[in-house]
């Protein structure tokens, strides 16, 4: 059986071009230029914050969003009017069944989800979570508890497609954790973190 790694890291390499498309094998594709133009379509400039987790950051995000890291490697696509902060957004890869799936979740200023969108979905269509379904995590919060963000929870599953539900929230609570460890953590205010007990955010500003 041929290792996940592979169709992974053919995914990750196809989003880093910036105008390059998704592989065409996918059922669904945007170059991550188009996903950005879609996710910040009044900003003046996008902002790319790219992090190499360190054990600490990685068990805080895997903590926070009960769900293991694929890859450690993450960037933060943040978008700017100005000075002015208009929203971040995240593009995760990771594995549905035996293939993978990329979408990119882009978040408010505060940290609340704004929309999720399927960039690229190598697992056969019938399997792929609808629009109409990835609009329930619209409005999701960083500081959400992640009991509510599941499956069976506050979210519904897909009839038939039950790894793709889970693989999906996954990712969902993956971008929010990574939200509260790598931008809201690093906007707080030293004071602040020593008194809520906050681990330091990480430089990349």
């Amino acid at each position: 059986m041929p290792s996940r790694r592979a169709p992974i890291a053919l995914v990750l390499a196809s989003l880093v071009a910036t105008a390059g498309a998704l592989p065409a094998a996918a059922e669904a594709f945007l170059s991550k230029r188009e996903a950005l133009e879609l996710a910040f379509p009044d900003a003046d400039r996008v902002e790319h914050r790219s992090f190499a987790l360190d054990d600490e950051q990685a068990e805080q995000v895997q903590q926070l969003s009960r769900h293991p890291l694929e890859s450690r490697l993450v960037t933060i696509h943040t978008g700017f009017v100005g000075d002015r902060v208009t929203g971040h957004a995240v593009i995760d890869v990771h594995t549905v069944r035996t293939l993978p799936e990329a979408f990119m979740v882009v978040l408010t200023p505060e940290g609340a989800v704004r929309s999720v969108r399927i960039l690229a979905f190598h697992e056969p269509p019938e399997f792929r979570p609808p629009d109409r379904w990835l609009r329930q995590f619209e409005t999701s919060g960083a500081g959400e508890p992640s009991e509510l963000l599941r499956v069976g929870a506050r979210i519904h599953g897909i009839a038939g497609s039950t790894l793709s539900a889970r693989a999906a929230t996954g990712g969902v609570r993956r971008s929010l954790a990574l939200y509260e460890v790598l931008v809201r953590t690093a906007e707080t205010p030293v004071a602040n973190r020593e008194r809520s007990g906050a681990s330091p955010g990480v430089g990349g500003s």
